[in-house]
């Protein structure tokens, strides 16, 4: 081996030492980057040398510079931030709508409806106030009111939800290109040669970029011999080399609102996302507000119809000289119950009161209500032949699928009792509530204007408050249609469920936080900068590259003797 073999050999180990304080330069510069990974030099031992009978080495030289990184822990990571990004959009759901129903606060659901109560059971102490009567109907405005509120708040927040999954499409769309555009400068940067130095600032850019996307939707990867990855979501492909594929919305109506579901824009085929933000968006608005407003309808539709049909079986101050259906039927000729109507009626009767408010005669007709399932059940039509046929009243079915009666003289007052077909309330006859969910329940316009019809009797027009005491106990008493379950069941039922299922969530977003931060610790001390361990590999560069320069200094006064000689 000649002196200018070790001369190489002193360059090489130079060289070396150089790139080696270059990278640890570059692990503590970004030691507070976001997203940076560490690197390291791979060393290997240059290839030898023969002289005569020996094989000499010339000493070390960099095979590469690489990220150290775990890629199966990149990918568990990937996959606790979609869970936990997922589970926290479904928790902060439940949240906001804990705080619409507003449990613990003095003027939730509950109170109106007890204040409503109560001001019922005012009218058994004072049954000829009209004043008293009118603030019943007053506070059943006030609880109609809280219910359409809470309705349209939980609609609203559903609508918001929508937006944010619109906009997850954008973002989607938008680090999709990102990552496509990295990896062809990757691929080329690296050229996909066997031991290559990793693109170290690109890949970082990558990395960030698959974060982010695990963030919204649940990603697989899988990285090519060429340093492109591939992302896939379901079986779909999103990043495949060097193509991408878009996302796009498509609309469709659930419960009476537009909302937007992701597809591949391309092939216009579904995507299904089990976790992630938009997995989470998705849930809370279909499933968590969505179901919410479910059992929200369902309560206030149980309340109106059930509290009608109690209340229609009774008798104001005074009676009505004419009265029209608030509900309309599909069509005028055929059965009730099979008319379209939002609660159907059943087989039975119930009576219509006229009085003479001259003589004070009160003549009592009972009506039939025939649904066997033959011909013979009982129409709009037939309903209104009917009641046309008692003295002193006319009745016709309107064209638009109304029931409208009116009595023949100014000094005839009708009015009605018994119902046990659930008729009057199913028509919305002598009712207090209207519609038939929360944004519709409202209160019968005809009490509203005129509270002395408040029917708070079942004797006769004005003749006791049987009816009122009745109502008053409507809260607590059992509903065969609801497996026995009272109003009040049902609605301390719908807040209990939602702050049990609002603590399970919290619990599991909570539980998935702490994995997924588990998981980022094992990261950091994996990728992360260690300056105290930076520090060391400059000094052992340092020292290296000092001794080499030694060795480099020896050899030149070799060779200067040489020449000398």
């Amino acid at each position: 081996m000649s002196l200018f073999s070790s001369l190489q050999l002193g360059a090489n180990t130079l060289q070396v030492d150089q790139i080696g304080l270059q990278v640890a330069g570059q692990n503590i510069s970004n030691a507070n980057t976001p997203g940076y990974i560490r690197e390291r030099l791979l060393l290997q031992t240059a290839d030898p040398q023969k002289s005569g009978n020996l094989i000499l080495g010339l000493g070390v030289r960099a095979q590469s510079v690489q990220q150290v990184v775990d890629k199966l822990l990149d990918q568990r990571l990937r996959a606790a931030t979609s869970d936990a990004a997922n589970t926290q959009a479904q928790a902060d759901t439940y949240q906001q709508i804990e705080t619409y129903v507003g449990a613990l606060d003095s003027n939730n659901l509950n109170a109106s409806l007890n204040s409503f109560t109560a001001s019922v059971n005012d009218v058994l102490n004072q049954p000829t106030s009209v004043p008293v009567r009118n603030l019943a109907v007053l506070k059943g405005q006030s609880l109609a009111g809280d219910i359409n509120q809470l309705a349209s708040r939980v609609s609203d927040f559903r609508k918001g939800l929508n937006d944010q999954v619109d906009q997850a499409a954008t973002q989607i769309n938008t680090l999709v290109e990102q990552i496509r555009t990295l990896n062809l400068k990757i691929t080329e940067t690296e050229g996909g040669a066997v031991g290559k130095s990793d693109a170290v600032g690109l890949r970082d850019q990558r990395n960030t970029a698959l974060k982010s996307l695990s963030q919204l939707i649940d990603v697989r990867t899988q990285e090519q011999s060429d340093g492109s990855v591939n992302v896939f979501t379901g079986g779909e492909y999103l990043v495949f080399e060097g193509t991408s594929r878009s996302v796009n919305t498509v609309a469709t109506q659930d419960r009476g609102q537009t909302v937007d579901n992701l597809q591949l824009a391309d092939t216009k085929s579904a995507l299904h996302f089990i976790s992630g933000s938009v997995a989470g968006l998705i849930a809370s608005r279909d499933t968590i507000a969505g179901g919410f407003l479910d059992q929200l309808n369902s309560f206030a539709g149980t309340l109106a119809f059930n509290f009608n049909n109690v209340y229609a079986s009774g008798q104001g101050l005074n009676g009505y000289t004419q009265l029209t259906s608030q509900s309309s039927v599909a069509a005028n000729e055929i059965a009730l119950d099979a008319a379209g109507l939002a609660n159907p009626p059943v087989n039975g009767s119930f009576q219509i009161q006229v009085l003479n408010t001259k003589t004070g005669q009160t003549q009592t007709t009972n009506i039939n209500v025939n649904l066997h399932g033959l011909d013979s059940d009982t129409s709009l039509n037939t309903l209104a032949s009917q009641i046309s046929s008692v003295s002193g009243l006319s009745a016709t079915a309107t064209s638009d699928g109304r029931l409208k009666i009116q009595s023949n003289s100014s000094d005839l007052q009708f009015s009605f009792a018994g119902d046990t077909s659930h008729v009057l309330a199913s028509l919305g006859l002598n009712t207090f509530f209207t519609g038939n969910d929360a944004s519709s329940i409202g209160i019968n316009k005809d009490v509203i204007g005129d509270p002395s019809k408040f029917a708070a009797s079942g004797g006769g027009v004005g003749e006791d408050t049987q009816n009122a005491l009745k109502l008053t106990q409507f809260i607590d008493q059992p509903i065969d249609s609801q497996q026995g379950n009272s109003i009040g069941t049902i609605y301390n039922n719908l807040v209990a469920n939602v702050t049990q299922a609002s603590s399970v969530a919290k619990s599991s977003a909570d539980g998935n936080s702490v994995f997924q931060k588990s998981l980022e610790s094992q990261q950091l001390s994996v990728q992360g900068v260690n300056i105290d361990e930076e520090t060391i590999n400059i000094i052992q560069y340092q020292r290296s590259y000092q001794a080499t320069a030694k060795f480099i200094s020896t050899i030149s006064d070799l060779l200067d003797t040489l020449v000398k000689l």
